[in-house]
C-alpha cells in the first residue's frame, strides 16, 4: 500500500516537470539560426501562422524536440530497469556496453548494406536490437553463476569492458569506410541527434507505446528484485524468467534511442536516481518521474548544445556527459 502523501507528491512533481518541457519546447523553438518568435509559436501551432513560420516549426523544430524528448524517456526508462535488475545503482545502457553494441551493428548495416532510403528509418532500430541484445547477452553470460547468481559489480565492470572493445572495433571498422559515410558515424559516436524527421518519430514511437505500460505493469517484479535473490524466489517469482524478460526490454528501449541520437550515455543514470530522491525507490513512484526527467534531462542538453556553438553547436550526448560524468564519479566514490 503506497502512502496517499507519497502519490500526491508525484503527481505534483509529474505536473511541475511537463510544465519544465512544455517551457524548455518553447525556448527551444525561439532559438538558433531557423528560431520562430515567441508571439507567433503558438498562433503557428494553431495553424494561424504564413507559410515559412510553419515549415520551421513542423518541418525544423518540432521533429527535433519530439524525437529528442522521446529517446530521452527511452534512455531514462531503460536505466531504470537496468538497475533494479541487476541490483547496481551505476547500471546504465551508455556506461554497460548496450549502446555500444547497439552502435557497432548499425555503424556495419550503414557501412555496408545497400537500403532502400525508405526502409533505412525503420530498419535501424530493429538492428540497433540485435546488436544491443548480442552484446548484452555476453556480458550477462560472463556476469551470471549457477551459485550467486548475476554478480552486479562483474556485470558492470564487464559491461564497461565491452563498450572499450566494441568503440575500438567500430574506429577500425570506420578506418576502412567510404570518408562522407564516415563523419555521419563520428557524429553519431558523439551523441549528435540525427533523427530529425517525422518517420524517425514514427519509427521510435511505437517501442515507448508498447514498452512503457509494460514496465509499470511489471513494476512489483521490479521492486522485488531488490530483495537478494533467495527472498525473491521465495515470494514466487521466476527470477531468471522476469530478469531476461525485463532486460530485453531495457535493451529494445536504449537500442530504438540511440539509433537515432546516437551515442548519448548517462541520461539512463541521471534519471532514475533524481526520481528516486524526490519520490523514493518503489518502481510504481519513481519510474513515471524518471521518464518525465529523462525526457527533459535530453531535451535541455539538445537545446544547449545546438545553440551553445557556431555553425553547428555540440552533439547532445557531449552536453550529457559534462553534466552525468561528475554524477558518475561521485555515485563511484559513494560506493
Amino acid at each position: 500500500m503506497i502512502h496517499p502523501a507519497l502519490i500526491r507528491k508525484q503527481r505534483i512533481i509529474m505536473m511541475l516537470l511537463t510544465v519544465l518541457i512544455l517551457g524548455t519546447i518553447v525556448i527551444g523553438v525561439g532559438l538558433g539560426d531557423a528560431s520562430l518568435p515567441y508571439n507567433k509559436v503558438f498562433p503557428t501551432l494553431f495553424g494561424k501562422g504564413n507559410f515559412a513560420d510553419e515549415f520551421v516549426l513542423f518541418s525544423i523544430r518540432l521533429p527535433r524536440i519530439i524525437i529528442t524528448l522521446l529517446a530521452g524517456m527511452a534512455l531514462a526508462l531503460s536505466g531504470a530497469i537496468l538497475q533494479g535488475v541487476t541490483r547496481n545503482d551505476l547500471a546504465e545502457p551508455g556506461i554497460i556496453g548496450i549502446n555500444s553494441g547497439a552502435g557497432l551493428a548499425i555503424a556495419v548495416f550503414f557501412l555496408f548494406f545497400p537500403i532502400e532510403a525508405g526502409s533505412f528509418v525503420y530498419a535501424l532500430p530493429l538492428v540497433g536490437f540485435i546488436g544491443a541484445l548480442f552484446t548484452a547477452g555476453l556480458i550477462y553470460l560472463c556476469a551470471y553463476s549457477k551459485s550467486q547468481g548475476l554478480q552486479p559489480v562483474k556485470f558492470i565492470l564487464t559491461g564497461v569492458g565491452f563498450s572499450m572493445a566494441l568503440s575500438g572495433m567500430m574506429v577500425v571498422i570506420m578506418s576502412s569506410a567510404d570518408h562522407a559515410k564516415v563523419d555521419f558515424i563520428a557524429k553519431w559516436i558523439a551523441g549528435n541527434i540525427w533523427g530529425t524527421d517525422w518517420p524517425f518519430i514514427w519509427a521510435l514511437l511505437p517501442w515507448l507505446l508498447v514498452l512503457i505500460p509494460f514496465i509499470l505493469y511489471k513494476a512489483n517484479s521490479l521492486n522485488i528484485f531488490n530483495l537478494n535473490e533467495a527472498a525473491a524466489i521465495g515470494v514466487g517469482i521466476a527470477i531468471e524468467k522476469e530478469r531476461v524478460t525485463l532486460l530485453l526490454a531495457a535493451v529494445a528501449l536504449a537500442a530504438a534511442a540511440v539509433s537515432v541520437t546516437g551515442g548519448v550515455a548517462f541520461i539512463g543514470l541521471l534519471a532514475p536516481h533524481i526520481a528516486k530522491g524526490l519520490v523514493g525507490p518503489r518502481n510504481q513512484l519513481f519510474i513515471p518521474v524518471a521518464i518525465l526527467l529523462g525526457g527533459w534531462l535530453l531535451l535541455i542538453a539538445d537545446t544547449i548544445g545546438h545553440n551553445i556553438a557556431d555553425p553547428n553547436g555540440l552533439p547532445a550526448g557531449i552536453i550529457a556527459a559534462v553534466i552525468g560524468a561528475p554524477y558518475f564519479i561521485y555515485l563511484l566514490l559513494k560506493r
